[in-house]
Order: structure tokens, then C-alpha cells, then sequence
């Protein structure tokens, strides 16, 4: 198969594409290097891809460059291109995941045309790399200490998968990099520490130390390890050492029975250790201390028994002091009002606001607002300012809290109340068999799919009116509507005054 041709520069580009015998090129290096090619395409035919907008054309005019030697970027892949325009070789530069530079590579390869690649230009040696804002703010901790008042953390699921990674590396090699080199679940690329690895026949285990940062974590400082030992099968297969909990009861999103590691961590090691392995690996968590910090959480509440989760939805922790926060809605709040929202949409976090903002499409982002836990905070000082339309979209989870009355649903706060929602239930006229199912609940979220129709309505309607009521008695002067928003992303329930 033919091998990619580095090239130094445009100039060696050119050179070596002469020298090669080029009879057509596709060029896939964008409009602003028509010019620096014009020493090979006035003598090769060249088609180049572009953008399709006016400013491209507008480029390719500028430049004298042929219109009918043009092709448009709209999606298609690779391999269509070089078909269309029966080029013999690609030129490309070396531009990484975000550019397709592999897919570029691979094609190459199997359609067996020359590709010639720009090289990407060696930074100083003083210059560090980040890949997006977590390994922005992590450098920034790094070099410029107490920039910002609290450090950045990872998640249990994040240090797992550096573990892995190393253990894999050390496994296949010999050898492992630390810092270990990870993916978060956005793509984001991070670098975290290792503290040891061991290597024992067919399998090895790698120790990092968690660091949550500012976080109060119980698990900070704490040993995160994992053992990979590569197996027959053609799976990727997780298993609980010591100190990972077991979980007993449904309701976590994980079968009764499995170790308490989360989908996204494990999606997370998944797409780590299937970078160097494609057979089957096993791969087993250990926190040794994870049983005794166990009982520090309300891992026991929801049926995960015998040690801690193996948790993260992102990946990293950002800590804030809980005054900083009130005070950033605060002027969220005030910004909003400057720029004239006529409504002000409250929610609890990224994925709810992305819900509720399918209901008002007009208005600007401005106007919607994260209150974590602080729901009462939030909306009195919604009064103080005289908001007059408000919306809350709430999740089941901390629906059920606020029904009841706390307006701080921080799970170090409270809990899932079975005894509250038995007594809402018979009052709103549920079945008996729905009490007894609620009564044995593990998690609010279950309501969603554990309930029949009839009795979901009763009571998920009844839950959404509380929710307007003891929001509405903070901020009397204001036309409140309370979103019940479900599991599948949709707004399921509504309650406001008319």
C-alpha cells in the first residue's frame, strides 16, 4: 500500500509531487492554499475542494484558479471524491481527528492513491497543547496558582480510564507515557499522572491517585486501580474488585448484579483500550479503601452495597464555592433583564436547558439560567428582581424533593422520601398496586416506567403542581409555569396559572 509523503512545507510539496509523476491531484487544503500550489496546478491538473459560499469562489477567483476545476465540501467522504475527479494522488494536511486526517490516511490506502501531507508545524518547546477549556483550566491551575479560587478535578470514571489506558499500554509494550493520555466523553484530550504500574504474566495493573481538586469528594486522595488481563473472547468485560460496590436494586441504570461502574466511564475505557486492542480484555476496578468510604455516601440508600461507583458524566469536576455561584445566577438574572428577556427560564443543568429551550426557540440564551440545587435561592432572588414570567424545568429526581417542600435538593440535603410519595399518591387517587410499587422504589426516576399510565398521570401531574406551588409563594408578583421534563427529553408535565 502506498505511504504517505511528508511534506515540510507547500514548497516541498510541490517538489515532491513533481517528482512523483502526478498525473491529477485533489487537493483537499482548503482555498487559502490555492496560491501556495500555483507552481504545481499551471502544470498538473488539480481540482481543488472547497467551501461552497460566495467568499470561497470569491477566493478562487482572486487567485485565477479555474471554476470548473472545483469541487464542493458537502460531507462526502474521501473516496467519492477521488472517483469523481479520477485524481492519482491527494495532498492533505496533517490536521488530526478534528481535520478527518485518518479517514483521509485510510482511504488513501485502500484505493491505492499517492497522498503527500503537510507536516504540522513543530510548536517551541515551551508551548503547551490543550485540546479544549478543561485542559485549559487545568494548565492554568498548573502554571498560574490561584488564578482561580478553587482547582479542577477528575471524576472516579476519568482516573479508571487513565488507569486502564496505562495498564493496556504496559501490557501490550512493556513499557507505558506518564502522564497517561485520555479522551473525556467530548473528545477532549487529558493527561493525568500515574502513579505505578505492575506487569504479571498476561495481565497488568496500573494505580493513579484521584484528585478531585477543590471538590469534597470522598475519594480524594484515594487510590483508583485497574487490572487488564486479556481474554478469549472478543468483549470488553468490567468486573468489581475490592472496595466497587455491588448494585442489589433496580433504578441505577445498571443490571442487579454488576458492579457499580457507570455506563460512561465505561464507555470511556471502552474507546481507550479499543485504540491499542481489539480482542477481548477484562477489566477489573479496585478502590482499596472503597468500602469503608462507602459509608460515607448514600450508596447504600440506592442498593449499591459494598464499596463506592465508579462514577462521571463528563469526566472532570468543577468545584464552586457555593456564595460564587449564587452570586454568578445573580447576574445571569441582572443580564437577562438588561438585555430585555421577557422571560427568564430556570433549570437545573446543561441537558434539562437544552429541553426546555425546544419550548421558547425565541428567546435568547441569555435568558436561561442553571440553578444546580439552589432552587429557592434562585427564584427569590428572581423576586428581588422583579422577574415577571418564570419558568422552572425540573427533572423527576429533584421533583420529587421539591414537591414535598425543600427548595435546596442537593442529595446531601435530602433524599428520595418513599413515605411522602406513598401519601401523595393515595391522596391524588393512585391504585393501591402503584403505593405499593412507589413503597419499594429505589430511585424517583423509576416513576417513569414502573407506573401504569393512569396512575403516572395522577401522580407525575400532582408532582408538577407542587412544584408550581411552593415556587410561586417565593415570587408572588409573578406568572410562574413549573416543566416536568422526562427521562426520553421531553416535556412531560405542566402546571401554571392561568
Amino acid at each position: 500500500p502506498p505511504k504517505a509523503v511528508l511534506c515540510s512545507d507547500y514548497n516541498d510539496a510541490v517538489n515532491k509531487m513533481s517528482q512523483s509523476n502526478v498525473s491529477k491531484l485533489l487537493a483537499l487544503t482548503g482555498v487559502q492554499t490555492i496560491n501556495k500550489l500555483r507552481d504545481f496546478w499551471q502544470h498538473t491538473p488539480t481540482v481543488f475542494r472547497i467551501l461552497d459560499r460566495q467568499e470561497s469562489l470569491d477566493k478562487v477567483s482572486q487567485q485565477g484558479f479555474p471554476q470548473n476545476q472545483i469541487v464542493f465540501y458537502n460531507n462526502d467522504n474521501t473516496a467519492e471524491l477521488i472517483s469523481q475527479t479520477c485524481a492519482d494522488a491527494i495532498i492533505t494536511k496533517q490536521s488530526g481527528d478534528s481535520g478527518g486526517f485518518q479517514e483521509k490516511m485510510d482511504t488513501a490506502i485502500r484505493t491505492g492513491v499517492k497522498i503527500f501531507v503537510i507536516k504540522r508545524p513543530d510548536l517551541p518547546k515551551d508551548f503547551v497543547t490543550v485540546t479544549g477549556n478543561n485542559g485549559l483550566r487545568k494548565m492554568v491551575e498548573k502554571l498560574c496558582p490561584g488564578f482561580f479560587k478553587l482547582r479542577s478535578g477528575f471524576t472516579t470514571g476519568a482516573c479508571a480510564t487513565a488507569a486502564a489506558t496505562a495498564a493496556m499500554q504496559a501490557l501490550l509494550t512493556g513499557d507505558y507515557q506518564s502522564p497517561i493520555a485520555f479522551s473525556l466523553p467530548d473528545g477532549e484530550i487529558m493527561k493525568m499522572p500515574v502513579q505505578s504500574v505492575t506487569i504479571d504474566c498476561d495481565s497488568a495493573t496500573a494505580t493513579v491517585i484521584k484528585d478531585a481538586g477543590d471538590d469534597p469528594d470522598v475519594t480524594n486522595g484515594h487510590e483508583i486501580c485497574v487490572n487488564v488481563k486479556l481474554s478469549d473472547t472478543s468483549d470488553i468485560r468490567f468486573f468489581g474488585g475490592q472496595g466497587i460496590g455491588t448494585v442489589t436494586l433496580p433504578g441505577t441504570g445498571l443490571e442487579i448484579g454488576q458492579p457499580a461502574i457507570n455506563p460512561v466511564p465505561r464507555q470511556m475505557i471502552v474507546n481507550e483500550l479499543r485504540k491499542l486492542y481489539h480482542g477481548g480484555v477484562d477489566v477489573t476496578i479496585s478502590v482499596p479503601k472503597g468500602e469503608e468510604l462507602a459509608l460515607k455516601t448514600f450508596n447504600s440508600r440506592i442498593g449499591i452495597l459494598g464499596g463506592i461507583s465508579i462514577i462521571g458524566t463528563t469526566g472532570v469536576v468543577m468545584p464552586f464555592s457555593h456564595e460564587a455561584f449564587i452570586d454568578a445566577i445573580r447576574k445571569q438574572i441582572e443580564v437577562a433583564q438588561a438585555i430585555k428577556a421577557e422571560r427568564i427560564v430556570i433549570n437545573s443543568g446543561a441537558r434539562s436547558e437544552k429541553i426546555v429551550k425546544s419550548a421558547y426557540p425565541s428567546l435568547p440564551p441569555q435568558a436561561f439560567i442553571h440553578y444546580g440545587n439552589a432552587i429557592g435561592e434562585t427564584i427569590k432572588m428572581c423576586a428581588e428582581k422583579h422577574v415577571t414570567n418564570l419558568t422552572i424545568g425540573i427533572m423527576i429526581g429533584k421533583a420529587v424533593k421539591l414537591a414535598e417542600g425543600h427548595l435546596d435538593t442537593h442529595s446531601h440535603n435530602v433524599t428520595l422520601n418513599r413515605n411522602f410519595l406513598c401519601r401523595l399518591a393515595y391522596k391524588c387517587g393512585c391504585s393501591q398496586q402503584a403505593i405499593s410499587i412507589i413503597s419499594t422504589l429505589n430511585m424517583a426516576r423509576e416513576l417513569w416506567t414502573v407506573l401504569t399510565k393512569e396512575d403516572k398521570d395522577k401522580l407525575l401531574s400532582e408532582i408538577t403542581q407542587l412544584c408550581h406551588t411552593h415556587c410561586a409563594a417565593l415570587i408572588p408578583e409573578c406568572k410562574v409555569e413549573a416543566l416536568l421534563i422526562s427521562d426520553s427529553g421531553q416535556i412531560a408535565y405542566s402546571f401554571k396559572h392561568l
